[in-house]
């Protein structure tokens, strides 16, 4: 479909996005609990901080529309999207709870960030994929592509955050694991 479907229903995408924020919130208190006060004087810089918030816009315009956008019930894009989105959320809370359990003031390299060094990232992005197939929208999956750019630029300043603070720790880590599964080191 080249117009998007826009419609109030039952069996709507927002279905799917309740899972994906309660993840997301439980991700903001373990990411609280295990960062407060360890910053320092370390500062992002304007252009970080305008893409820190920059990335929630997407993600927003996107739950927006699940709310009128239909599942496609009963086709292959269903099922399909359903599976690529319940790997993501798995995906997304084993690397929570892989970032909960960690020492704090250590590298986390156990559990998925043993294969990415954004694993939750790894996870929103195949969640989000998989509810844009679900839904057969090209809209959706178009913003879930503006969120890959967003996230993977926004990583360069955690990025930065982390070699403040873990110093070589952090560069050997950086010089094993990918940024993202399967893409070169940096």
């Amino acid at each position: 479909m080249l117009i998007p479907a826009f419609e109030l229903g039952l069996w709507n995408a927002w279905i799917l996005v309740i899972p994906m924020l309660i993840v997301f919130f439980f991700d903001i208190r373990v990411t609280a609990a295990r960062e407060s006060g360890k910053s320092g004087d370390f500062q992002l810089t304007r252009k970080e901080n305008r893409l820190t918030y920059a990335v929630f816009l997407p993600m927003v315009v996107s739950f927006v529309y699940a709310v009128f956008l239909p599942l496609q019930l009963g086709t292959t894009w269903l099922y399909s999207g359903l599976i690529v989105y319940l790997f993501g959320i798995v995906f997304t809370i084993v690397a929570v709870l892989n970032f909960a359990t960690s020492p704090k003031n250590k590298v986390i390299t156990k559990g998925l960030y043993n294969v990415s060094r954004n694993p939750m990232y790894v996870g929103v992005v195949l969640t989000q994929i998989g509810l844009g197939i679900a839904c057969s929208s090209w809209l959706y999956l178009l913003l879930t592509a503006v969120l890959m750019i967003l996230l993977n630029i926004n990583s360069s300043a955690e990025e930065r955050y982390c070699l403040y603070m873990y110093r070589d720790d952090y560069r050997k880590y950086m010089n094993r694991t990918p940024r993202w599964i399967g893409i070169a080191k940096s």
